[in-house]
Order: C-alpha cells, then structure tokens, then sequence
C-alpha cells in the first residue's frame, strides 16, 4: 500500500480487499459437525471497520438537515405562502407557478440529502470546512471509485 493510500484510507475502510469464498461441500451424515469459533480470536477491530463512527454519523445527519430541511420546509411553506398572496387579492398566480416552486424547492432538498452526506468530512478526527466543497469532491472520487471497483469485480476483472 502507497503512502497515499494510506493517507487516503478512513479508519472504518477495510485495509484490503475480501475475495470470496468457494462454496462449501454439502455436509453429510458422516462429517464432523465444525467447532464454534472462539470469539476471542477475532480481530477487535472488524467491526469498527463495518460501522460509520458515531461522530461522523452525528455530522452527517446534521448536514443533511440543514442542506435537505431549510429546501424541504421552504417548499411546504411556499404552499401557505401561495395561499394568503392569492388569498389577499395581491395578484393571481397561476397554479403551475405554484407547482414549479415547491416542485423546484422539493427536488433541492433531495439533492440536499445527497449534498449533506458527500459534504461531510468522513474522518473522524478532523471536523471539515463549513460548506464541505473539498470534503464533497474528495468523498463523491471515493464512492465513484468503489463503485468501479465494484462493477469490475461483478464482471470478474
């Protein structure tokens, strides 16, 4: 592993990468049934490698409720907002200009979930830029690059 993979990897990513098992021959009558595993023997550290920290998850549902809920509650207010303007005589508005604002306003906040999670700093230790524009280019290049890896190993590659 390079320098900067190493400088690269987050503490919960697997250092390497797992290769299947072949399957395993049915058992019969005559087999012995296997051990159990002691479970001392396991590496402490597996599971913290499946599971986000609690910090960096704490970080992400926070940015994904300011980037998806700020939209989100803008869209649900616009109906209201629509309402007492038409109600008060102000002027007419068409509906379609009421559909495509809390439609616009709705779909910012989906890509606001998306935009909080990719925006966060996965790192634990460091808590990231306010807006996240580094932290956003650096997590998007890593989930398309697993994603290619992943594609490749389906093929067999």
């Amino acid at each position: 592993m390079s320098s900067e993979e190493k400088r690269d990897r987050l503490p919960f990513e697997p250092r390497r990468k797992r290769k299947k098992e072949p399957p395993k021959a049915p058992a019969t009558a005559q087999s012995v049934p296997p051990e159990p595993q002691n479970s001392s023997r396991r590496n402490p550290n597996d599971s913290s490698l499946a599971a986000i920290p609690d910090r960096v998850s704490k970080r992400m549902v926070r940015r994904m409720a300011l980037f998806s809920g700020i939209p989100t509650a803008l869209g649900i207010s616009s109906f209201f907002i629509f309402y007492w303007i038409v109600r008060q005589e102000w002027f007419n508005l068409p509906t379609v200009v009421v559909l495509f604002v809390s439609l616009g306003l709705f779909g910012v906040g989906v890509i606001g979930l998306s935009y909080g999670l990719f925006s966060t700093s996965w790192d634990e230790e460091r808590p990231g830029s306010w807006l996240g524009f580094d932290e956003f280019q650096r997590n998007l290049g890593r989930a398309i690059a697993a994603w290619r890896s992943a594609k490749q190993e389906a093929r067999g590659d």
